[in-house]
């Protein structure tokens, strides 16, 4: 029998200059924190973060990160990589950064590792090492069809917090860090250490990888009328109500005819689309964090029926509720 301490799970993190920090230092804290709630015996994370040469690495912000590892190192295949990424505003837009050094370090050791996780733009590197090909993967909703056009093999798809695709796993912008890594907590030691670490880190506990980078509101745009703007708050406080173009114009004195177009100019969208756009993500938090029946879900979020509920997630989401829930369910900590 084998009785061998088992060694901690190696995360190498490869840093390079610019680099957002939070995507370093923020999963480097969920990581550390694992560790320290984890039983005695249970082994955590050994967290390395490597550049091509020791030093302070300058990050996007200006606080240095002093790295005491380099890359020519870490030969040996690491059971997480964690590659994170930056972002420059340039004239025409975001643009990514991608880093010869990494890059060629990814190449090389990428395909012994055990998985492979990118954070925001960072999956821009690890696509340059071909490591996304034939995988779906997500970015920073600002660089996604950047990401699409350099590397037509990779599948990509803007809107998701996180995607798991085999072993590579990608997060969107920023923040969405913190979500992956609970993640990837969460496939080593279980949920209830994933939830528990959130609790403590006093973060939104765990958003589901399918979950949208930005809510209904968010991804619209605001336009300069007051009235259609409190219309619209209006909009998501009363789901239930009747919401029909005719019900919404009546609201503005305005003709149909008149408000769907004026709607359609301020925000980008219809009214329908709007309205069952706040619908479906009202349902999908209900479905994420309670255990309502669907007829109850249907009829608090303005469906009516269960079976409007069904064909709505087949349309915008292609799964139904019950399989959403199964999926997206995040347990409730039982305090008693």
């Amino acid at each position: 029998m084998n009785d061998a301490p088992r060694l901690p799970h190696l995360v190498v993190i490869p840093v390079f200059p610019g680099v957002n920090a939070l995507d370093v230092t923020g999963p480097a804290e969920i990581l550390a924190l694992a560790g320290r709630l984890l039983p005695p015996g249970r082994p955590g994370y050994d967290v390395r973060v490597c550049a091509e040469r020791r030093g302070p690495v300058a990050t996007f912000s200006g606080v240095p990160l002093y790295v005491t590892d380099t890359l020519a190192e870490q030969r040996v295949g690491p059971d997480t990589v964690l590659v994170p990424g930056r972002v420059d505003l340039g004239p025409d837009g975001p643009v990514p950064q991608v880093d010869p050094a990494v890059v060629g370090w990814l190449r090389e050791v990428g395909s012994r590792a055990g998985r492979i996780a990118s954070v925001c733009a960072g999956a821009h590197v690890t696509a340059a090492a071909g490591l996304l090909d034939g995988h779906r993967a997500t970015t920073h909703w600002a660089t996604a069809e950047r990401l699409a056009a350099d590397h037509p093999a990779v599948e990509v798809d803007a809107d998701p917090v996180f995607i798991r695709s085999g072993r590579m796993w990608t997060s969107a912008g920023l923040t969405t860090s913190m979500d992956l890594t609970l993640a990837l907590v969460a496939e080593d030691h279980g949920d209830d250490l994933a939830l528990e670490i959130a609790r403590v880190m006093v973060m939104y506990l765990q958003r589901p990888g399918g979950q949208s980078q930005f809510s209904v509101p968010l991804a619209h745009r605001t336009g300069g009328r007051a009235d259609l703007g409190d219309l619209r708050r209006w909009i998501g406080e009363h789901l239930e109500a009747d919401l029909s173009v005719p019900a919404l114009a009546a609201q503005l004195s305005m003709s149909e005819r008149n408000f769907a177009r004026v709607f359609r100019a301020e925000t980008g969208t219809t009214p329908g689309m709007y309205v069952e756009a706040l619908r479906v993500e009202a349902a999908r938090r209900l479905l994420e964090r309670s255990d309502h029946p669907l007829p109850g879900v249907a009829r608090a979020c303005g469906f009516g029926s269960v079976e409007t509920l069904h064909r709505v997630f087949r349309d915008r989401l292609s799964t139904t509720p019950g399989d959403y829930r199964r999926r997206f369910r995040i347990p409730v900590k039982n305090t008693d």
